[in-house]
């Protein structure tokens, strides 16, 4: 992760003095870092080390910050990981902007893999992570999303950048076919795992752990799936407060809907949701071969359900 981070610095680099602010600023806020790790996890337990490894791990983290850059604009967030996001700091106009050098110098540095199966994966996963930005957009207060929509939402939009970034350190690696589908498989299990917890945390999380203020999604009115499962469970007038609070985003209501989630249980739903992910991305791991590489990423799987931010 110390020689992603050195191929991270050396390729923000800009002639132009506001490219290279706003992205260092961001970089350097941080971050779990979970995708360029998951593709280096990949290569391992594959036995791939060339320096390649390196360099794309970088390009999925700016891919991902990128999305970031953008989603932050669009939901109008003002707190991500403890500190001011970059459009509340420099304004939308520039935030937008590099975002876009960020997913090109992704793209440049594609081109030194001379692949264009790994070229063609990221381009395929970068075009479905937009329209899954897009499918977002449109339910935007919809309290009428079932749990189908929200996986099709969270599984384009978040799970398949994890689902690249493993794949991609299968095709480094040289893998056959059924080792990089189980790369793959076990990218998007993660994902989809990572993202349920993400919105599990958005109702019972601390805003200064998590490092964002809670009841964002609410605000931005995204039916998640513990308003869901709250919805199918609860009684006709919780029902309806969490409908009016969706179609409203009323952040007034988020005590109410709280107590509701807890109280219906849909959290306890969302999180087994999560641990059915969570096992399938195991059980994909395990068809990988044994070693310290596998192992962690059955760890990675297993403790993904534990955090708290």
């Amino acid at each position: 992760m110390h020689q992603v981070d050195r191929v991270i610095a050396s390729r923000l680099d800009s002639g132009v003095p506001l490219v290279g602010s706003v992205s260092h600023y961001i970089i350097a806020a941080g971050g779990k870092r979970l995708r360029p790790a998951l593709l280096l996890l990949c290569c391992g337990a594959l036995g791939f080390t060339g320096e390649q490894r390196f360099n794309m791990a970088a390009v999925v983290e700016f891919i991902h910050t990128a999305t970031l850059l953008h989603d932050d604009v669009v939901d109008d967030s003002t707190l991500r990981r403890g500190s001011a996001t970059a459009n509340a700091k420099f304004g939308n106009p520039a935030s937008v902007l590099v975002g876009d050098f960020l997913y090109s110098r992704a793209f440049q540095m594609m081109v030194d893999t001379q692949s264009m199966r790994i070229m063609q994966v990221l381009a395929d996963a970068t075009n479905i992570i937009a329209e899954g930005e897009v499918m977002q957009l449109m339910n935007m207060h919809n309290a009428a999303l079932d749990e189908v929509g929200y996986l099709q939402v969270i599984r384009s939009k978040t799970a398949k950048l994890f689902e690249a970034s493993a794949r991609v350190g299968a095709i480094l690696a040289g893998a056959d076919p059924t080792m990089e589908a189980a790369c793959a498989d076990y990218g998007q299990a993660l994902g989809t795992a990572f993202q349920v917890i993400d919105d599990v945390l958005d109702y019972t999380g601390d805003a200064s752990v998590m490092g964002k203020n809670l009841g964002d999604d609410l605000r931005e009115g995204k039916a998640t799936l513990p308003l869901i499962a709250a919805m199918q469970r609860g009684s006709e007038h919780e029902r309806a407060t969490i409908q009016q609070a969706i179609e409203t985003g009323a952040v007034a209501m988020l005590d109410d809907v709280i107590r509701i989630v807890k109280e219906t249980g849909a959290l306890d739903i969302a999180r087994a949701a999560a641990q059915q992910e969570a096992r399938r991305a195991i059980a994909a791991a395990q068809g990988l071969p044994s070693g310290l590489h596998t192992d962690c990423l059955v760890q990675l799987a297993t403790q993904l359900l534990e955090r708290t931010h």
